[in-house]
């Protein structure tokens, strides 16, 4: 069992940066691999990055490759996405997620979820 709470979010003007957290609880957390997903009013969550238990893999939604970094720090159970150069279309309810099956970037596959951080990027 893992607990999950995201924070970091807000309101960035477009070109800017913000840089994510997932602070997880539980004594299994280097075990899990994990996922940032990001959901817009009126559209279903989508998939935003992957990163694997150890940290050495990982993989990007095609429209945020090149400006959002997923990283991951086990020894303090915190996962990071550094988000630069923010567009309008980025704005959205961002969450973090653990222990999905082998459909990464599927977001059903996901046993655990936070509660979510609004990043709103004005132009």
């Amino acid at each position: 069992q893992v607990q999950l709470v995201e924070s970091g979010g807000g309101l960035v003007q477009a070109g800017g940066s913000l840089r994510l957290s997932c602070a997880a609880s539980g004594s299994t957390f280097s075990s899990y691999n994990m996922g940032w997903f990001r959901q817009a009013p009126g559209k279903e969550r989508g998939f935003v990055a992957f990163i694997n238990r150890g940290g050495d893999i990982t993989y990007y939604t095609e429209a945020v490759k090149g400006r959002f970094t997923i990283s991951r720090d086990n020894a303090k159970k915190l996962v990071f996405l550094q988000m630069s150069s923010l567009k309008p279309e980025d704005t959205a309810v961002y969450y973090c997620a653990a222990d999905p099956g082998p459909s990464w970037a599927n977001a059903r596959e996901y046993k655990y979820w936070g509660q979510g951080t609004q990043v709103t990027v004005s132009s």
